[in-house]
């Protein structure tokens, strides 16, 4: 998906020759046609090449996907996939985005008052 968003469309060869260590170009292309039948990419025709395009914004696509990796990966709570980051290396954790982490918890906290 960098790819496509980056270039803002990109045929299978082009996302499969971008993408750092890619996986066999059929898997690609599959990942393509999934990402199609999801919804986030179309393709049009161009001779006998399809060249996908995205139709989810950037944002609405990374959150889904986190939450996607949430959900599968730590049974639905935010809480242990932040805690994973966060604990397993604190040196790749910067001074301001822990100070970001804390301002959304803040504010995640003000909405929640205001919104038994």
């Amino acid at each position: 998906m960098d790819v496509i968003y980056e270039r803002g469309e990109a045929t299978a060869a082009t996302v499969h020759a971008e993408i750092p260590k890619p996986p066999s170009y059929s898997a690609v292309r599959a990942m393509l046609r999934i990402l199609e039948e999801k919804g986030v990419v179309r393709h049009r025709e161009d001779g006998p090449r399809y060249v996908y395009s995205p139709v989810v914004v950037r944002e609405k696509a990374s959150r889904s996907a986190l939450q996607n990796v949430v959900q599968t990966f730590f049974a639905g709570s935010l809480a242990d996939a932040v805690a994973a980051f966060v604990d397993a290396d604190t040196s790749r954790v910067s001074p301001d985005e822990l100070k970001r982490l804390e301002e959304v918890i803040k504010e995640a906290k003000s909405r929640q008052k205001a919104n038994p």
